[in-house]
């Protein structure tokens, strides 16, 4: 059984702003993206990784490849419009069997610990799906026309990647959703719409997915880096 992680890394990274996509900002001199392949070129249960970018984005990763020996990047294709899109053209060049496992990654979730990566791997070996999440821990509300709802925390899960299913099933709920003009956030709207099931797989708070400049200070601290110089403004 063949994994093949799959980085959708077409976003322009609009909500941190700049000219540059969030993906490619450098920290340390080393770009947010290469933080985020170190985990999946360290990992012996990834075979390969595929990359869905766009534009510059291309230049970027094959440099990026060279410079940090990325052995196992083995395609990098043209990304669409919606992350939705990026994933499925990734999906359509993995050469992989009906339940070889495909794993999507955010490329801006540069934080992944190995072993949430490895056990997600192994559960979705095990039961065919592994949904990476952690539990809520605030209390939750819902803001209703009568004012504040509270939300029984114990049944909410923060939705995290790498989202992890088989292959063959992955692609046949793509297709589903495309022939009904469906476009879902993530692959486990996708999945629980065609009618799979979906099985959670313990995340981690580290694992937070970097979107606004807030994001970028806590990856700082976190990582022990900063931004590099030739970005910050004069």
């Amino acid at each position: 059984m063949r994994v093949v992680a799959i980085i959708p890394a077409a976003g322009s990274g609009s909500r941190i702003g700049g000219e540059i996509p969030k993906q490619f900002l450098k920290f340390n001199g080393k770009e947010l993206i290469a933080y985020t392949l170190d985990v999946f070129q360290r990992s012996e249960m990834i075979d390969e990784i595929i990359i869905a970018t766009s534009g510059t984005g291309f230049e970027y990763i094959e440099d990026i490849r060279e410079r940090y020996g990325y052995t196992k990047i083995s395609s990098v294709v043209q990304g669409g419009k919606e992350r939705q899109d990026s994933v499925f053209a990734a999906l359509n060049a993995a050469k992989l069997s009906f339940n070889d496992l495909a794993a999507v990654h955010d490329a801006a979730r540069a934080l992944l610990p190995l072993e949430v990566l490895n056990n997600a791997i192994v559960k979705a070996k095990e039961v065919g799906s592994a949904l990476v999440c952690v539990k809520a821990r605030d209390t939750i509300g819902l803001i209703g026309d009568n004012g504040i709802e509270y939300i029984d925390r114990n049944k909410v899960i923060l939705v995290q990647t790498p989202q992890i299913f088989k292959y063959g099933e992955l692609l046949k709920a793509f297709n589903m959703a495309y022939e009904e003009g469906f476009y879902g956030t993530d692959e486990s709207s996708l999945m629980r719409r065609a009618g799979y099931p979906v099985e959670i797989s313990d995340g981690s708070s580290s694992n937070f997915k970097i979107t606004t400049t807030e994001d970028i200070k806590l990856f700082e601290k976190i990582k022990g880096v900063s931004l590099s110089s030739e970005y910050l403004e004069e």
